[in-house]
């Protein structure tokens, strides 16, 4: 009897444990979110701007959110790998490949973007040893930074849940870098939380998933919005 409660306690805590990591991740990962039904929802504005440059009808940061989340819908699996010509194949990528293909729903082509940067400016960018090289240069979480620190809007990178004024400056479609600890980066999501948090589409092992932007542990290192007026 001793035996089993020990087993019984050591379920329980297993289960806690996964339910509770990091504000829920694991959960999160897996498509499943709670929250407490009786907290208050803070209301937070919505800053997107109509820029549609594709003409569909749906603001270019959207579309961003909406072919990111694709990579959540299809599972994509997270790999890392070197490609002949850059891109991946569509069932498989790293977090890098959530940017270009959400930007690539505004007819945005980072890759080419990124490319021509490089060429002009390899200097500028650290994981490039100073050689290009078009088949990973444009994946690389460093280079992309390095990208948008120079061509992009920069914005605050502090994120303070449940004051609207701060969480108002988080829209949908932004980029978020990470370089303490693991380089990673993702695309803030239309989802909010009750208490105002954004949600971001990323991938990570062992797929693309879309989490509460404060389960992910780390420092943020940069925050942009893509200059859609250029």
């Amino acid at each position: 009897m001793k035996k089993r409660s020990i087993v019984g306690i050591g379920v329980i805590g297993i289960v806690v444990f996964v339910l509770f990591f990091r504000g829920g991740v694991i959960p999160q990962t897996l498509g499943w979110t709670w929250e407490n039904p009786f907290a208050p929802r803070v209301e937070v504005e919505d800053h997107t701007e109509f820029v549609d440059r594709n003409g569909n009808g749906i603001t270019d940061q959207l579309d961003i959110v909406a072919a990111a989340r694709k990579e959540v819908e299809n599972r994509t699996t997270y790999r890392s790998a070197y490609y002949g010509g850059g891109y991946p194949p569509e069932d498989e990528g790293v977090c890098t490949d959530v940017i270009w293909r959400g930007l690539m729903g505004a007819d945005i082509v980072l890759k080419d973007a990124m490319d021509a940067d490089i060429a002009a400016n390899v200097a500028a960018y650290p994981r490039t040893e100073g050689t290009p090289d078009p088949n990973i240069d444009f994946r690389r979480v460093p280079n992309q930074f390095a990208y948008l620190e120079r061509h992009a809007e920069s914005l605050t990178t502090e994120l303070i849940p449940g004051d609207p004024e701060n969480l108002a400056e988080w829209q949908p479609g932004d980029i978020v870098i990470f370089l303490e600890g693991t380089d990673h980066t993702g695309i803030i999501s239309d989802r909010r939380a009750k208490d105002g948090t954004p949600y971001m589409i990323h991938n990570a092992p062992p797929f693309a998933a879309e989490i509460k932007l404060t389960s992910y542990s780390q420092e943020i290192a940069g925050h942009y919005r893509w200059n859609f007026h250029e």
